[in-house]
């Protein structure tokens, strides 16, 4: 038996699987979000760790079984989110700063002025962007008193959260590759971290993880399980949906939307808009993928319940979008924090156009859900432009593919099929395969026959529909751009 601890941005799922790919057990609880400021966004360390035990426990109880009769622990978690503690004393010495946060984009602004994007690039396949790990470690170190020397001592280290339960299940410090790949500080190319990089961005070397392969033990927990698999959840997804070849491609909605292409073992050049990231590490071996990240798409949805109080939960969404024959030109924009892929604008923010007095509730949660897909129209649209193959299907996972409405009508404005695998939630079972590969319970083989059809929603649109609303779209994201600048 397997157990998948998948720590994402709102919520922790823990998830427990039998060698086939079946769920026995499962957990989930919410985790708070910390504003201090506009465009910050923070998480409590503490609290990730607490929660992650707490629904590992529940899955466990769920599948009638004890911890110590685990063959493995694999880790999923929400990327770029940097942790500090003291390893001594297991103890977090700030908040988590997360993802989303946007803090340090005058900071990327800076850099590129002063001509490091193109080492960036080179280097890492990302770019001088917020969203990513180094400039909130910067931050940490420049603004929290003491920080620095603690840094130098050995009395703080910085990780992505999946290093930080890997601390705490096991004591080890460790962090996989393909999280690595997302701090702004690692070589893909070597999948080593960067003396010149960690010197641009002023972290001592000695304050980070040791990469690790995505499969193989890195530790074990109090009671001997091995932690044997650790990704990135965008990663972990792309492994979960089986796309082991180079050419297969998937996307997460989640509380972000991340669309993912196999590259292969060859590490392809960052093309403008999108980003060039380690897949996993098995080995000696690298698979790198393509990837746009996308910020705001579940976020979204979770905006009008938490912000506004329009809808009480995410499924409300649903029958409010059907009940409009159309959006009567309503566009939701949720650059909440920023534009990602393939815009890359930190100073864009969310824009609502189209209103009327005859607006309501049910135009913007259907302006929601139609957000999220036009944004994934872009995103694969950036990726066929630098060359990759024609969209043939999508695979999509995460939360939000419960929402059949959401679902047709990312087909309608793909033009292409949107297929959803039986297990919905596949950065989980990504986790819980790399843990059964780095503990040989499953091969690579294995894996790939592991995955199963659900639901198929074919594109119903006409062309010239389509080509309105993604018009529309592309007005109302031009109004979004720059405006915090």
């Amino acid at each position: 038996m397997l157990l998948a601890i998948d720590q994402g941005t709102t919520g922790t799922t823990c998830l427990v699987f039998d060698g086939e790919g079946e769920l026995l057990g499962r957990g989930y609880r919410e985790h708070r979000q910390h504003f201090p400021r506009p465009g910050w966004v923070e998480h409590d360390a503490a609290e990730l760790w607490q929660s992650t035990r707490a629904v590992a426990d529940e899955a466990l109880d769920e599948a009638g079984m004890e911890e110590a009769e685990l063959a493995a622990i694999g880790i999923a978690n929400q990327r770029e989110t940097v942790c500090v503690w003291d390893p001594a004393t297991g103890e977090p010495l700030h908040r988590a700063i997360v993802w989303q946060d946007r803090r340090t984009a005058r900071r990327c602004d800076e850099l590129r002025q002063a001509g490091y994007e193109r080492l960036v690039r080179e280097r890492t396949g990302l770019v001088l962007d917020p969203y990513f790990s180094a400039t909130k470690i910067e931050w940490l170190l420049r603004n929290v008193d003491g920080l620095a020397q603690r840094a130098r001592e050995g009395r703080a280290v910085f990780g992505t959260v999946d290093a930080w339960l890997a601390f705490k299940l096991t004591g080890a410090l460790v962090t996989d590759a393909s999280n690595a790949s997302r701090t702004l500080l690692c070589d893909v190319h070597r999948c080593v971290w960067d003396e010149e990089l960690c010197e641009l961005f002023g972290v001592p070397m000695r304050a980070l993880p040791e990469i690790r392969p995505s499969a193989g033990e890195v530790g074990r927990t109090a009671t001997g399980v091995p932690v044997a698999g650790i990704a990135g959840d965008q990663q972990a997804a792309l492994f979960g949906q089986a796309c082991l070849e180079p050419g297969l491609g998937q996307n997460t909605y989640g509380t972000g939307s991340f669309v993912l292409l196999n590259a292969g073992t060859r590490r392809p050049p960052a093309p403008e808009g999108l980003l060039t990231t380690v897949a996993w590490r098995i080995g000696a071996s690298t698979t790198y993928a393509l990837e746009a990240a996308i910020f705001v798409t579940g976020a979204g949805v979770q905006w009008l319940r938490d912000g506004l109080g329009i809808i009480e939960q995410a499924s409300d969404t649903e029958p409010l979008a059907a009940s409009l024959s159309g959006n009567d030109g309503v566009y939701f924009v949720p650059a909440l924090t920023g534009l990602g892929s393939p815009h890359w604008d930190p100073y864009a923010r969310g824009t609502i156009v189209g209103l009327t007095r005859g607006t309501g509730r049910a135009h913007l949660a259907r302006a929601a859900l139609e957000a999220i897909a036009y944004q994934a129209v872009d995103a694969i649209g950036a990726m066929e432009r630098v060359g990759a193959p024609p969209l043939v299907e999508l695979k999509a996972d995460g939360a939000a593919t419960v929402n059949r409405w959401l679902m047709q009508f990312q087909a309608d404005v793909l033009g292409a099929p949107v297929v959803v695998p039986e297990v919905a939630e596949t950065t989980a079972l990504g986790a819980a395969y790399l843990a059964g590969v780095g503990v040989g319970a499953l091969t690579l083989d294995a894996v790939g026959r592991s995955w199963r059809e659900k639901d198929r929603y074919e594109p119903r649109m006409g062309a010239d529909e389509r080509a309105s609303l993604l018009a529309g779209w592309a007005r109302a994201l031009e109004r979004s751009r720059a405006w915090a600048g």
